[in-house]
């Protein structure tokens, strides 16, 4: 279960309620298209979030239902390719999980 201010990026999840983000005038995702990333910062949607405005909800999820339609976009691409296990190894690697 993810927390409120978690985006999940190309790189990894970012927690924006995170102080590390107060000063990140980037996008959430610089490889992502999306409306929230072409228009506001890590910074802004962390102001957002920690003020309990409403906004902020409706960013981080306009991101995340962005990031996860190119996620299946991708895993189609894969799948057609053969490539699957190998997309998820390198997937996998990126969100910090472990074989158990």
């Amino acid at each position: 279960m993810q927390e409120i201010g978690t985006a999940l990026t190309s790189h990894g999840k970012v927690v924006v309620r995170n102080k590390t983000y107060e000063r990140e005038f980037i996008p959430l995702d610089e490889e992502c298209d999306c409306y929230t990333c072409k228009n506001y910062t890590r910074a802004y949607i962390r102001h957002l979030i920690k003020a309990n405005e409403i906004l902020g909800v409706r960013l981080l999820s306009i991101h995340n239902l962005r990031f996860l339609t190119k996620l299946m976009e991708r895993v189609r691409i894969e799948i057609e390719n053969d490539n699957l296990l190998e997309f998820k190894k390198e997937f996998y690697n990126k969100y910090g999980y472990t074989k158990e």
